[in-house]
């Protein structure tokens, strides 16, 4: 099967950096956010975003990795910090890539549980193929594909790159 590049390793980064200035703007008023990734993937995008605030915004960052079965997203979720540390803060959760929206959604029913002063969500690459109603607020590209074509992104030092397959 072919692949095509849909971003490379420098526009990941201007995407990165245009999501971490807009994450800046909404939560301004704050002095601590939390930023919390998916496990993998989700959870390295979360990582290059965190990395970028700090170096362009004065608020504390918060990372938190989200744990959760991509297969059966209805068994219980995990994160890595307990619920007090994002409790009444500004929480993003954030994926790499947002198909049908399964993932998101669990994981942003997860975070209701626990009241939240503000909760956004970002992704790098939103496929527009949603089986819920789940909108990323922070993406990096909209991609209209079929739904028979996979977007996969790769973090590499480097080389990071997303491509369609």
């Amino acid at each position: 099967m072919s692949q095509n590049t849909i971003l490379n390793h420098q526009e990941i980064a201007h995407k990165i950096k245009r999501i971490a200035y807009q994450i800046y703007e909404t939560f301004v008023d704050e002095e601590e956010i939390v930023i919390a990734g998916i496990a993998s993937n989700g959870f390295t995008f979360a990582e290059k975003i965190a990395e970028t605030l700090q170096e362009i915004t004065p608020l504390k960052v918060v990372l938190c990795e989200v744990f959760i079965d991509k297969q059966d997203p209805t068994q219980s979720i995990t994160t890595s910090i307990p619920s007090d540390k994002y409790k009444n803060k500004g929480l993003i959760l954030v994926d790499d890539v947002l198909n049908s929206g399964t993932t998101l959604i669990y994981g942003v029913r997860h975070f209701l549980d626990v009241p939240l002063k503000k909760f956004k969500t970002a992704v790098l690459v939103d496929r527009n193929h949603k089986k819920y109603p789940v909108k990323a607020d922070f993406k990096g590209i909209s991609l209209s594909t079929s739904l028979f074509e996979h977007v996969n992104v790769v973090f590499e030092k480097d080389n990071d790159h997303a491509y369609l397959s």
